[in-house]
């Protein structure tokens, strides 16, 4: 039945509406909001009250690669070099080797145990092998969880970086199943292949994407967003085309980027975020519309084998053995073991066999749908308690994360930095208007126990206050030697 251009409008506006507001609530509710604009997806779909019959698995995945796109870039363009320096190895460690070790697992489990072809079950093991940096972090903030350890950088290193590996496995094995005269051994040159092209482009990318924002010298503000989506789409669609990891160009175009300074920095960064979240709602609630939950019923035991598996046995494994180098202590790779939530990346993937034709990929489809439910359902709502009882949770040392609204518009080389006032400082006692800053500095904002203060030059300064200043690297060197502080780290502006 054809559906009026209107109508569809009408109804996508009411669909993105009403995800809007359940991502309100998912905070709440303790779960990401994911599984909540699933559930909106399915309650439109064909079976459910909104009664839209959707079955296009080849939209669904067209649709799923753009946004996947945009979410890794914007990932990438909020992730700092100094925080994931640090856990750069040991985080692609798990990123890589934790996937591939998860998806083996899982694959000989599901060979086993529900008897499937070994092929089929080492597909069925790497999709579900990647883990959801967004689901993730939007629990964890939910809940007030800030990890001790630096576990945050390296779970946010490892679930915006095991996406291309996981893409590849799926392809690859996905390729061998539907053809013949291909061994696994054979899938090495080119892994190798895709993942050096996509980290050269991307990062070749990255820098030719700052010089171009920092020359193009538009005449209207508002073609600087479109400009940066065309680059995105340049980057994913031309590394593609080389043979190269397009997924993992994006990413690292965008880590390049966002450690970089670049005309109307903050506006882009905020864009790019907003682009992710209409691309992720959008994503959602399409794969909610293809699944018809009739379907699961059948699939409803394996998938909690499968699901209590991956989350209990598989997934620890991996990590155990990803960062069996490592200094991190039990408790703490107990920690990046539960955190592993699966978003809706397994789902895109499961499309590639469905559209290729690949025995029971139904089956597949529909055994990943449950495991992603499940995955989020309890690891999403016990990340909390898990934190807490493994001792990891440092709730008092959670950085604040500053409103762009306070931050004034500065011009590229300008920084933002924490300075914390000790009780000998001469500035203490004194107000704003007295200290006669250096110029180039402006203190934006005073934090003084809980509180948060917008200053003025009658402000007076406390000894432990935080100054939160907006400075360039020519004077950052004469505001420290000025107030004789400590620096500290701030966190990213949002």
């Amino acid at each position: 039945m054809d559906i009026a251009f209107e109508s569809l409008l009408l109804g996508s506006s009411i669909l993105l509406i009403l995800s809007i507001v359940a991502s309100k609530a998912s905070s709440w509710l303790g779960i990401p909001a994911l599984l909540l604009f699933l559930g909106i997806g399915m309650f439109a779909g064909s079976e459910g009250p909104g009664g839209i019959y959707f079955d296009n698995a080849a939209f669904a995945q067209s649709l799923g690669v753009i946004a996947l796109a945009f979410i890794l870039f914007s990932g990438g363009l909020d992730t700092e070099w100094r925080t994931i320096r640090p856990v750069l190895w040991s985080g692609l460690s798990l990123a890589n080797f934790g996937v591939l070790i998860s998806g083996i697992l899982v694959g000989l489990f599901a060979t086993f145990v529900l008897d499937l072809p070994w092929m089929i079950g080492l597909l069925l093991g790497v999709i579900v092998s990647s883990t959801d940096a967004a689901a993730v972090f939007a629990v964890m903030r939910a809940r007030g969880v800030n990890l001790k350890e630096n576990l945050e950088p390296l779970i946010e290193l490892e679930s915006g970086s095991n996406d291309p590996i996981a893409v590849f496995l799926t392809i690859g094995l996905t390729n061998l199943v539907v053809t013949s005269g291909t061994s696994l051994v054979g899938l090495i040159p080119g892994f190798v292949l895709q993942m050096t092209l996509g980290a050269a482009l991307g990062y070749t990318m990255g820098l030719g994407m700052t010089f171009i924002v920092n020359r193009s010298r538009l005449p209207y503000d508002g073609l600087y967003p479109a400009l940066m989506v065309g680059m995105v789409l340049f980057t994913y669609s031309m590394t593609d085309a080389v043979g190269g990891n397009g997924f993992l160009a994006v990413y690292i175009a965008g880590m390049v980027m966002g450690n970089r300074n670049f005309i109307h920095k903050r506006s882009l960064m905020r864009f790019h975020d907003a682009i992710a979240w209409c691309m992720q709602i959008a994503m959602f609630i399409t794969l909610g519309l293809l699944i018809f939950p009739s379907q699961l019923i059948p699939v409803i035991g394996s998938g909690i084998l499968v699901s209590l598996f991956l989350i209990f046995v598989a997934r620890p494994i991996s990590v155990f053995i990803a960062l069996a180098l490592t200094k991190l202590s039990f408790r703490a790779k107990s920690m990046v073991a539960w955190v592993g939530l699966r978003g809706a990346v397994p789902i895109v993937l499961a499309t590639f066999p469905l559209l290729a034709g690949v025995p029971q990929s139904d089956v597949i489809f529909n055994l990943v749908f449950f495991i992603v439910i499940t995955s989020v359902l309890l690891q999403g709502s016990s990340i909390g308690l898990v934190a807490r009882l493994l001792n990891m949770n440092n709730p008092k040392e959670a950085l604040y994360h500053y409103p762009m609204e306070f931050v004034p518009d500065v011009n590229i080389n300008s920084q933002l930095v924490e300075l914390a006032i000790p009780g000998d400082s001469p500035v203490v006692g004194k107000s704003i208007m007295e200290l006669r800053l250096p110029k180039g500095a402006l203190i934006v904002m005073v934090s003084r126990d809980s509180d948060k203060i917008v200053p003025d030059g009658g402000t007076v300064l406390e000894s432990e206050d935080t100054l939160l200043v907006l400075t360039d690297g020519e004077s950052l060197t004469d505001m420290r030697s000025f107030l004789e502080v400590r620096e500290q780290p701030v966190s990213s502006v949002t």
